[in-house]
């Protein structure tokens, strides 16, 4: 089983930026419509951790992934995805969505997702996008 995780300082970076460009963009609005930047974003989302599983079809096999997501005010702020592949040539896609995956998703709002292809990873995206939206519903609030 394959999995790898966000380290702490990616994680706070990327928490760093986006607060700073919700700021930012907070400030750029007037101030009878300028949103509190700890809840800009929110959607109707609660804040935890959830997992869903997403599968895509290779042109040898079924594959399965496991995507859990932490948000925050909407916002993913941590993402783990585990995979056991079937087909060698998986394993090799598969590492590299699971090592490219948390830059492009960290710091993005969940309504925003729509992963297409990951380091060279087209079809593991397939099964990302189908977790999210297991993830979406696990999460409204």
């Amino acid at each position: 089983m394959m999995s790898r995780s966000v380290s702490p300082s990616v994680r706070q970076g990327a928490a760093v930026a986006g607060i700073a460009g919700a700021l930012v963009l907070a400030g750029c609005s007037g101030a009878a419509d300028a949103e509190d930047p700890s809840t800009a974003g929110s959607g109707d989302y609660v804040d935890g951790t959830y997992t869903a599983e997403g599968s895509y079809q290779t042109p040898e096999t079924v594959e399965q992934i496991s995507v859990t997501l932490t948000l925050e005010g909407g916002v993913v702020s941590d993402v783990e995805v585990t995979g056991d592949p079937q087909a060698r040539e998986t394993e090799q896609f598969q590492g590299q969505f699971i090592d490219g995956i948390a830059d492009e998703v960290v710091g993005v709002s969940i309504d925003e997702l729509n992963v297409s292809r990951v380091a060279g990873s087209s079809l593991t995206s397939g099964g990302f996008n189908g977790a999210v939206e297991d993830i979406k519903a696990q999460a409204a609030g």
